[in-house]
């Protein structure tokens, strides 16, 4: 049986196990002070062309809960889409910080200014939550973008109302990436308060790197990430992956391979006269198809079924990664004829 049920499924680059093969004898500092973290955190600053703090943990919900509990006061809550991570698949983690999430209803998974803006006036009083933090996501939950003038218009609403941007990364490499995309890394640097790069679902074996722009979230972050246990003794581990996702461009190659094996799924998908639910635009896709022709594909492949969208269809989810192969693409192509 063939997944495209995450990017996820395969372990590691090998690159990367060469790396760790190599300097597995080695001595180093522990907790992130090893030589190897210092020059991945150089690395990725060379990229972004940033001063900012950059902060390596094991994956992404732990990202996500640290960076947001540690940013907001215990009255104060986080804007995120319906759709968001946080909201849906992390089993409550940043609710059980103590942090509410305001959610909307969004179209194709991305928040807009209107719409965050309907959240802050909402909330007028000491007897409400107060909004300090919005959250985004790119790609989306559910395989969407944001362009540079989204962004700039949500972080411009964000600065002029006290608000904190952070964006979460976990698949930044396939958004990077996509044919609608038209960021940088450098863009980021400047138009979030934070936001992080997505190791884990783009080749390493485990690891997000956080880029923290806003000095004022700077203080003692160091401090949370250990008070929740996100602080790893053989902090090498993520550096040295992340020196070599970022050595002559891999974490951008391996992103650029996983879309591509998706526009393959995508276009051999419309041409036999199939739908998508959202813009199939990175390396998750999500086509409409007939509930018997979906059973008959979970017999050879591994995906999710996303929603229903009537009695005869639904929507599933097919993820690719850097790894993907076209034999399994075209295996899956082939079966929907």
């Amino acid at each position: 049986m063939y997944s495209f049920k995450n990017d996820y499924s395969e372990g590691a680059h090998p690159n990367i196990l060469k790396a760790l093969m190599e300097t597995n004898l080695e001595q180093q500092e522990g907790y992130g002070e090893d030589k190897y973290s210092k020059l991945a955190k150089e690395a990725i600053k060379a990229k972004i062309k940033s001063k900012g703090e950059i902060h390596f943990v094991s994956g992404g919900t732990q990202a996500n809960l640290i960076v947001i509990s540690s940013a907001l006061k215990p009255y104060q809550s986080v804007i995120s889409a319906e759709t968001g991570h946080i909201n849906i698949h992390e089993t409550g983690a940043v609710e059980a910080t103590g942090h509410k999430i305001n959610t909307i209803k969004s179209e194709n998974g991305k928040l807009t200014v209107d719409k965050i803006k309907e959240i802050v006036e909402f909330h007028v009083d000491e007897h409400m939550v107060k909004p300090k933090m919005v959250y985004i996501s790119n790609t989306t939950e559910v395989g969407t973008v944001y362009k540079k003038r989204e962004l700039e218009e949500i972080y411009a609403y964000c600065q002029n109302n006290g608000l904190y941007l952070f964006l979460d990364g976990a698949r930044l490499g396939s958004a990077l990436l996509s044919k609608e995309n038209d960021l940088t890394l450098e863009d980021l640097g400047k138009l979030t308060d934070v936001f992080y790069i997505g190791g884990t679902k783009n080749g390493a074996l485990i690891g997000e790197a956080i880029v923290i722009n806003n000095q004022e979230l700077m203080e003692d972050f160091r401090f949370y990430i250990k008070q929740r246990g996100a602080l790893l003794a053989k902090g090498r581990l993520l550096g040295i992956q992340f020196l070599e996702l970022f050595k002559d461009d891999l974490y951008f190659r391996l992103a650029e391979h996983a879309n591509l094996m998706a526009e393959k799924l995508k276009e051999g998908i419309e041409k036999r006269g199939f739908r998508f639910l959202t813009p199939p635009v990175s390396n998750q896709i999500f086509p409409i198809l007939p509930n018997n022709l979906i059973e008959r594909l979970e017999r050879k492949f591994a995906f999710y079924t996303w929603c229903k969208i009537d009695d005869d269809f639904s929507a599933i989810r097919l993820v690719t990664s850097w790894a993907t192969t076209e034999e399994g693409v075209k295996a899956f192509l082939e079966e929907i004829s």
